[in-house]
Parts: C-alpha cells; sequence; structure tokens
C-alpha cells in the first residue's frame, strides 16, 4: 500500500500532462524512453551521490545534489531539443515530465527501501511533492532548452537574437535550480512542501499551455499565410514582385545558372512542402485528418526525395547565403517529419 500509494502519483502525472498535448505531438514510444531515460539519470545520481557523500557535508550536499540532479537529466531532454525533436514549449513540459517522472519514480522506491519508519501520508505526499519537484524543474529546463534552439536558429538565418530572449532563457534554467536547491535545504512538513510544490509547479504549466497555444497558432496562420502567398506569386510569375524574389534576384550573380535554377526549385519546394506539412497539422488538431491516399503519399515522398537531390546539388554555401529565406524552426522541422513518416506508413 506505501509504495502504491508513494509511486502511483507519478504515473497520474505523466498521463495527466501527455493528455494535454492538443496536438498529440509525442508519441507513447517516446513517452515511455523518457521515463525510462528518467530512471537511468536517477541511477546515475544515486552512484555519484555515493562518492559525493564522503567528501561533502550535508549542508553542501543540499546544494550540489540538486544541481548534478537537474544536469544529469538534461542530457536526453537537450539531445531531443538539438535534434528538434521538442518542437512547441508544451512538449517541453511533456517530455521534462517523463523524464522527471521516471527519475522520481525510482528515487521514491530507493527512499521505501532505505528510509526508516515511513508511514502511510508521508510516503503519500512525498511521493507526490517529489514528483512535482523533478517533473517541473525538468519541464522547465527543457522549455530553456527550447528557447536555445529557437535562438540558435535565428542566428543560423541570419536573423537578430534579443537580449529579452537571451535573460528570459537564463531565467529559466536559474529557476529550476533555484526551485530544487530550495527545496532540499529547506524542509518543511510534508503537507507543507506539497502544497508550495503544486502551487508553483502548477502555475508555470498553465502559464506555458495557454502561451505555447497563442504561439502555435501565429506558427500556423502567420507563416502559412506568407508561405501560401509566396507560392501564388511563383505559380503567377510574380516572384520578383515579393522581398524573396528581390532577395533571390540579388544573389543571382554568386552562382552558375545551373545553381541558381536548383536554388529557386529547391526553394519553391521547401515551401511547398512546408504547407502541405502545416495543413495536415491544422487538420490533426480539429480532428479531419482522415488518411493520404496512396497517390498523394507516393507524390509527397517523391518530392522529399526531389528535395534531398536538391539540397546536395545547391551545396552548402548555398544554403548558407538563402538561410533568411528558408527558415525552418523546430515547428517546421517536427510537421515535415511527421509528414513524412505518415507518408511512410502503410
Amino acid at each position: 500500500m506505501l509504495f502504491a500509494a508513494s509511486l502511483l502519483p507519478i504515473v497520474v502525472y505523466i498521463i495527466f500532462i501527455y493528455k494535454i498535448d492538443h496536438f498529440a505531438l509525442i508519441s507513447i514510444k517516446r513517452l515511455v524512453l523518457l521515463v525510462l531515460a528518467g530512471m537511468l539519470a536517477a541511477l546515475v545520481c544515486f552512484g555519484l551521490f555515493q562518492f559525493t557523500a564522503r567528501i561533502l557535508s550535508d549542508n553542501y550536499s543540499d546544494i550540489i545534489h540538486p544541481v548534478i540532479e537537474e544536469l544529469v537529466k538534461s542530457i536526453p531532454l537537450m539531445v531531443l531539443a538539438f535534434r528538434k525533436r521538442i518542437a512547441f514549449f508544451i512538449d517541453s513540459v511533456i517530455c521534462g515530465a517523463a523524464v522527471g517522472g521516471g527519475f522520481s519514480f525510482l528515487e521514491n522506491i530507493f527512499y521505501l527501501v532505505m528510509g526508516d519508519g515511513v508511514d502511510l501520508s508521508t510516503g503519500l505526499f512525498r511521493g507526490l511533492e517529489v514528483a512535482l519537484i523533478h517533473m517541473g524543474c525538468s519541464a522547465i529546463i527543457a522549455a530553456g532548452m527550447v528557447m536555445v534552439v529557437r535562438q540558435k536558429e535565428r542566428r543560423h538565418s541570419q536573423m537578430p537574437i534579443s537580449w529579452n530572449d537571451i535573460i528570459k532563457t537564463t531565467g529559466l534554467f536559474v529557476a529550476a535550480l533555484f526551485m530544487h536547491v530550495f527545496h532540499n535545504m529547506f524542509h518543511f512538513p510534508p503537507i507543507m512542501q506539497f502544497v508550495w510544490v503544486l502551487a508553483v509547479t502548477v502555475g508555470m504549466i498553465a502559464s506555458v499551455y495557454f502561451y505555447d497555444i497563442d504561439v502555435t497558432h501565429r506558427w500556423l496562420d502567420r507563416g502559412l499565410d506568407m508561405q501560401i502567398n509566396l507560392l501564388r506569386s511563383i505559380g503567377g510569375g510574380k516572384l520578383l514582385n515579393t522581398p524573396t524574389g528581390i532577395f533571390l534576384e540579388s544573389i543571382k550573380e554568386s552562382f552558375a545558372p545551373s545553381v541558381y535554377f536548383d536554388i529557386i526549385c529547391y526553394v519553391r519546394l521547401q515551401i511547398e512542402l512546408s504547407v502541405a506539412a502545416k495543413t495536415r497539422f491544422m487538420l490533426h488538431e480539429v480532428g479531419m485528418d482522415e488518411p493520404m491516399e496512396a497517390d498523394k503519399k507516393e507524390l509527397t515522398l517523391s518530392q522529399f526525395a526531389e528535395l534531398k537531390e536538391l539540397e546536395k546539388n545547391i551545396g552548402p554555401s548555398a544554403k548558407i547565403t538563402i538561410a533568411p529565406i528558408v527558415r525552418l524552426s523546430p515547428a517546421d522541422t517536427q510537421a515535415l517529419n511527421n509528414l513524412l513518416k505518415e507518408c511512410k506508413s502503410k
């Protein structure tokens, strides 16, 4: 009973946070792998703490150990973020919650097995607040990772990075570490500990959730409108009247005619696939994503193959040159990957 009271809330938290993913971008398989990664992180930290216990006093341990835990837990989140597998802020909450939940799951087992005199109420509230602190801190750090990747993409696309974004990103990492250190240094009764951790974590999740909805719809509405208008300009022979056409005309003399032609084709095909991916994304959101027809899948796969061949033809220098007009955010990459995966499925 005590084990169930301590461990069941973690499962409930992960399922709840997964359900608030209104775009369902995180698969069950990835969620399970992230939980296992969190459990592996707990084992790594348990081994490290056996060593640090010999050289650190309890006071220093309360400061150093939370930092170590967050650094170790952040590794799988960092891999996902920089591989553009975390596209939206709500994804960061889900992925962070999964890693933190797996970590606290195993940590609670250690506590129950090695602890003395743990009663039912203590085990229950400790299970609740420890799960919340690990899931909340990991979610904040994952959100910070998303911010870092977005700034990296802006720099790659030769766009300015505001100091406001840098401060926000730094603030997320500092907030996660501060909350965990504060939790470890100041020990309140289990119920009080649970209440303040719950308030902070729920507030963070709620703010990220509503902010993510706004960001996502701006990405879909504005980005899709701009790309559709650009496709219409290309189809109507009016590309040179657009900012994209003016930019492409300005770099014409820098490349051989054959390469320049491939650049035009690459830009057009990239936009076409991006529009198709966003359209499928929106249909999925409203529950109207009927299975694609076989010939449509085949056509889309051929477009992806052609895009890959064009990318090889134009070379890395041309890709860097046209980066300002072919900006692929993590959300764009995720949508394109989903479209490609759907077309490959039978």
